[in-house]
């Protein structure tokens, strides 16, 4: 498992930013490990965003402001029939200053 060179919490903060990121901009461009991170997050998030109902919105509001949780409901719907799979990881190469492998993470 990735620790990526942080804490429980610090981790924990950064894939939900960087979730959050991608459900609004739908394409980030980050290192590969966090890249990797987030798209398993990010698929959960927009599984259940599937369910339009109250206590989805209840639980998608824990970890997301208003316009992220829109957000991920207008995902959750564009994606209704798909079964998974709603992001995708494209390696770019690695970072000129320390070498780091870089990745583009997208919605598919």
């Amino acid at each position: 498992m990735a620790k990526l060179g942080r804490t429980k919490d610090q981790r924990e903060a950064l894939v939900k930013n960087q979730c959050r990121d991608l459900l609004l901009k739908e394409k980030i461009k980050t290192t590969l490990a966090k890249a990797k991170k987030t798209q398993k997050f990010c698929e959960k998030i927009v599984t259940k965003a599937k369910d339009d109902d109250q206590s989805t919105r209840r639980e998608l509001r824990r970890h997301f402001k208003q316009e992220t949780v829109e957000k991920a409901i207008e995902l959750g719907q564009r994606y209704r029939d798909r079964e998974g799979g709603y992001t995708r990881v494209l390696k770019m190469g690695p970072r000129r200053s320390d070498g780091a492998e870089i990745a583009v993470i997208e919605l598919v």
